[in-house]
């Protein structure tokens, strides 16, 4: 054979393959997905208490359960309808109620955290008015890692919370 049948004969190879390969369907560029939530971690029984004061900030709660053999710590928390979102815990300083910012917070292995009134909670500044009574949003967590937990919150009237007389 010489060099020239070897050529056509690569060539016509190199030609079938292609016709092969256009008949089939391009595939479709990976779509990212959003990180999961981690392992063992739930969220439960979410709720936004609106302000009484337009403008103010909101105040969000919920329960967090880490059902996994090792703890997590919450890195940030976001809430959809509002500009920013940060995390806090009430606490007293000589006898004075006092309100401050976390920077992490950690939610141990086996444990459940409740976010509620007077202890740990989410402020939702800068709130669209979009956000109504009995309305709904996300509030989306995220953890050292990049994992996230986004879960839905009932929107309820200042000072309506779950278990009030007024359900």
């Amino acid at each position: 054979m010489n060099t020239k049948n070897i050529l056509a004969s690569v060539a016509a190879i190199g030609l079938s393959l292609s016709v092969v390969a256009c008949g089939n369907e391009p595939e479709a560029p990976a779509v990212p997905q959003e990180p999961d939530a981690p392992a063992g971690i739930a969220v439960s029984d979410g709720w936004m208490a609106l302000p009484a004061v337009s403008g103010n900030p909101a105040a969000v709660y919920f329960n967090i359960e880490n059902s996994a053999d090792r703890n997590y710590m919450i890195r940030s928390a976001s809430v959809l309808g509002s500009q920013s979102a940060v995390l806090h815990q009430m606490s007293e300083w000589n006898l004075q109620p006092s309100m401050d910012e976390l920077m992490q917070m950690d939610v141990p292995a086996g444990e459940t955290i409740v976010f509620e009134p007077g202890s740990y909670h989410v402020m939702a500044m800068n709130l669209d008015d979009t956000l109504e009574v009995g309305g709904e949003t996300e509030v989306t967590l995220t953890f050292v890692g990049g994992d996230k937990v986004s879960f839905p919150v009932q929107i309820r009237a200042p000072g309506d919370a779950p278990g009030s007389a007024e359900e």
